[in-house]
């Protein structure tokens, strides 16, 4: 039976260059000279320190502009409302969701149901399984969350005749 697998991950390589190049770019900017300001990343979660909430906003517009360009997408981000003030600096720590969640993964599953696709689908750990009788009709529950509005970005793999 043919399947594939619905998973939400990030390439944490362009990750890294995204975060890179926005240091490089940080360091050249005439607006950033002689202020505190950094991009730090551990793991999955990128930490922006500035001197000012003002300028903390301005290293995320680098961050997001240079994430754009290395095809990473902003959807599955975690950001707070407002940076966090300690001493004299600024803080946001942006947190990238990797893996489906349980409520994520059933509400894939309704979205299946709820258009009437041949195909089943079971949460397996972190990912979702789809399988179906035709290849067809894993190409159209494809097609479907590809047009959806789900908050996270998902990637197909593993597909199988």
């Amino acid at each position: 039976m043919p399947s594939f697998d619905i998973v939400s991950e990030i390439d944490q390589v362009e990750l890294k260059n995204a975060v890179d190049n926005a240091r490089r770019e940080l360091s050249n900017r005439f607006d950033f000279r002689g202020v505190h300001a950094e991009i730090e990343q551990q793991e999955l979660t990128v930490t922006l320190t500035s001197e000012s909430d003002f300028q903390v906003q301005q290293i995320q517009d680098i961050f997001n502009n240079h994430c754009a360009k290395r095809n990473i997408s902003l959807a599955g981000i975690d950001i707070p409302a407002e940076p966090t003030h300690s001493g004299k600096t600024f803080s946001l720590a942006l947190t990238f969701k990797q893996g489906i969640e349980q409520p994520l993964g059933k509400k894939i599953i309704k979205l299946l149901k709820d258009n009437k696709l041949k195909v089943q689908a079971s949460i397996q750990g972190d990912k979702v399984r789809v399988t179906g009788k035709k290849r067809d009709d894993l190409q159209a529950a494809i097609a479907l969350l590809k047009q959806s509005d789900i908050e996270q970005p998902l990637q197909f793999e593993n597909f199988r005749d």
